[in-house]
């Protein structure tokens, strides 16, 4: 499937829950659930996504065992959950996730998530650390630095202008923005109308970490949007990819995460991804990974749809009998296969 999706683009980290009823599945507990949009009796787990900017697809899922599962030896051995489970935050299992994709010879891409996992500076540290580029959604209230505005000089002797660091809010820092930083971008094709906002991206140094005296992030982008008409911009995120990086690629990538969404969707409705009825640890991954695969099989038939082709690629027939030496060639769909003999039974 990776090498269908090529070139891949982004690596998309996200949680979705799975309503319940009960105590007695497998990680349940009253919690936040996305898929609810409040808090639930419900189980959660945490998903990583391949995605280009025409299809997407999960990689992988893996369940969140809440802190009153993993105090709670007994209940977990009940639960078949594997012996000695510690409690994980969702950005640790993410991590684990992309930790383990990272050894599947999968094409890298940035890696993009929302404010739950952006606004963790750890979690983004841990993609530094890994070497990824990332697109975090953050809050508007995360602080970085800035120079402070320049004052007038004094009569006489002019003094030289002292640039001392100062904290500011990536909310008021945008504000305070000239109009030329605004550009309205073109994203995507909507359900009903062309996707269009107003984006300014800036290179900011994150200053958590500034009052302790600790070591900063580098340098990277903030990238923000601000929708026509509003009082104030709406959404920001970090990105670390490269100052040559473009401000298209840089919206492009911010608003891919919306294919995550779809994913669920198609896994939950038309998959059965979330009537897992068992309880018990392993067969609700066994669960997951079979939705995960009849995903990628529809995925796979569609992308060879769009290509209009038809091909066995395990029938050596398919072979050009004029060029034996050539590759497979392939049929236009509709017309008669070479290797299908309608008189035979």
């Amino acid at each position: 499937m990776a090498q269908e999706l090529i070139p891949a683009c982004a690596w998309i980290v996200d949680d979705t829950g799975f309503p319940k009823k009960g105590d007695k599945s497998v990680g349940v507990a009253r919690q936040y659930s996305g898929t609810l949009g409040k808090v639930a009796n419900c189980q959660v787990a945490v998903s990583l996504h391949l995605a280009t900017d025409e299809a997407s697809m999960p990689l992988n899922y893996q369940l969140y065992l809440p802190q009153e599962w993993t105090d709670n030896p007994e209940r977990l051995q009940k639960a078949g959950a594997p012996a000695g489970a510690s409690f994980k935050t969702k950005w640790q299992l993410a991590l684990d996730l992309i930790d383990e994709a990272l050894g599947w010879d999968l094409p890298l891409g940035v890696v993009v998530c929302d404010i739950a996992y952006g606004k963790v500076n750890d979690f983004r540290q841990g993609l530094l650390d890994r070497r990824l580029c990332y697109m975090a959604e953050i809050e508007s209230k995360t602080i970085v630095l800035a120079p402070p505005p320049m004052s007038k000089p004094s009569r006489g002797r002019p003094k030289e202008a002292r640039e001392k660091l100062h904290t500011i809010s990536v909310k008021d820092l945008s504000k305070s923005l000239p109009s030329w930083h605004w550009k309205t971008i073109r994203w995507r094709e909507g359900t009903k109308k062309r996707l269009v906002s107003r984006f300014a991206a800036i290179r900011v140094a994150p200053a958590h970490g500034y009052s302790q005296n600790k070591q900063l992030p580098p340098r990277q982008w903030l990238l923000i949007e601000w929708l026509t008409g509003q009082a104030e911009p709406c959404k920001f995120w970090f990105s670390n990819l490269p100052p040559q990086a473009g401000l298209r690629r840089l919206v492009r990538l911010a608003k891919i995460r919306w294919r995550v969404e779809q994913n669920y969707q198609q896994q939950k409705e038309e998959l059965g991804l979330d009537h897992y009825e068992g309880r018990g640890y392993l067969g609700w991954h066994h669960h997951v990974t079979l939705s995960m695969v009849a995903y990628g099989f529809l995925l796979l038939e569609t992308i060879l749809g769009k290509k209009n082709a038809w091909i066995d690629p395990s029938d050596d027939s398919m072979v050009d009998p004029e060029n034996p030496g050539s590759v497979p060639y392939m049929q236009e769909k509709g017309s008669p296969s070479p290797i299908i003999d309608n008189n035979l039974t």
